[in-house]
């Protein structure tokens, strides 16, 4: 089971969560995060996000990052989303 956690702050405040599961076995596990992201995105009413240089850096180190005003094309009413592995088999 893969499972990502993605949650929207404004403020140090959670505004909205949500799990993401993927027990798929024909996916890498890059396929599972975008596919992963794109539901949240979806599911949070928002434009795909870029994934910058830092962005990568720090999901690489970390397996979770934050995507801010500068990784979206659109204003967003929020601080940051940010995305976290929370179990991976």
């Amino acid at each position: 089971m893969f499972r990502i956690w993605a949650k929207m702050i404004k403020d140090n405040h959670l505004l909205r969560d949500i799990v993401i599961e993927d027990d798929s076995t024909e996916r890498t596990r890059t396929k599972k995060i975008f596919h992963a992201l794109d539901e949240v995105c979806h599911e949070f009413d928002l434009s795909k996000p870029l994934w910058l240089e830092v962005t990568i850096k720090d999901f690489k180190k970390h397996d979770k990052t934050r995507f801010f005003q500068d990784n979206f094309i659109e204003q967003i009413e929020f601080d940051y989303l940010e995305i976290h592995v929370i179990e991976e088999d």
